[in-house]
């Protein structure tokens, strides 16, 4: 099976392809098809099998042809909020977005597509500051519900979670059935299609990848700007405003990137 199969766009092919990924991953080919038809979705998946990109890469199709406009990722803690933003600034290379119009202030902004990605200690943080609306929400990511139970963050994951729209795609992660995440993973998901892929695919997407380079990894970010001014800029979270995303929440700070 090829990630064509999947219904992913040319673009986001192009860029699959020269990132060196040969196949995709059990995860990727069950879910990826899910997500591009809009369905709610429970997925049980050990660790390094692929997941991460199992949704950035039918969100960035979504994203790109303005079939979603707001969407929030929820990571267990700020190094996979970095792994995503990653994950999204690598695999969106080739789509053609007007980015150098926003940045000259020229373009319309508010046609542009909020992807807010973070812990949700962070969150909670930014939203209590009022800095960011989450009350307009299209799709919900939770990745992962287990580790972010694991690290104490249930309370807070409620937290943002009342505040999110009843109407909206959502998309659960965990790397096992827990019976202290049940509770909650009702308030999120409605008869959702469950995916469960089985722990010997765990570690399989180093066979998959045709390169050395098996993780999401792009310019190093610059963490000196830290605070106030920059959680200002949480509200204008414009991660498709350009090429690459632009700013990524991590706990205590907007990085932003390197490379404009």
């Amino acid at each position: 099976m090829s990630f064509r199969d999947l219904g992913l766009s040319e673009q986001t092919i192009k860029a699959i392809d020269e990132f060196g990924i040969s196949e995709p991953t059990t995860v990727q080919a069950d879910v990826i098809p899910a997500i591009l038809e809009g369905r709610d979705i429970f997925t049980i998946a050990p660790t390094r099998c692929g997941k991460t990109m199992s949704y950035v890469l039918p969100l960035l199709d979504i994203i790109n042809a303005k079939k979603a406009k707001n969407i929030l990722i929820i990571t267990a803690n700020s190094q996979m909020a970095v792994k995503t933003s990653d994950c999204l600034a690598i695999f969106n290379k080739y789509h053609e977005i007007n980015g150098a119009a926003v940045k000259e202030g020229e373009g319309n902004i508010a046609d542009e597509s909020n992807v807010i990605i973070g812990a949700p200690d962070l969150l909670v943080d930014v939203v209590d500051n009022a800095k960011v609306d989450l009350s307009k929400v299209d799709i919900l990511v939770v990745d992962d519900i287990n580790l972010i139970k694991k690290n104490k963050q249930l309370e807070n994951l409620e937290k943002i979670l009342a505040l999110l729209p009843s109407e909206k795609q959502n998309i659960v992660y965990t790397n096992r059935r827990s019976k202290e995440t049940q509770d909650i993973l009702s308030k999120i998901l409605k008869a959702p299609e469950e995916i469960k892929i089985d722990k010997t695919k765990e570690q399989e997407v180093d066979s998959s990848v045709k390169s050395t380079n098996t993780n999401c990894k792009s310019k190093p970010i610059n963490t000196s700007v830290i605070d106030e001014e920059v959680v200002a800029l949480a509200s204008k979270l414009k991660s498709f405003g350009g090429k690459v995303p632009q700013f990524i929440l991590t706990k205590g700070i907007i990085a932003e990137s390197e490379e404009k």
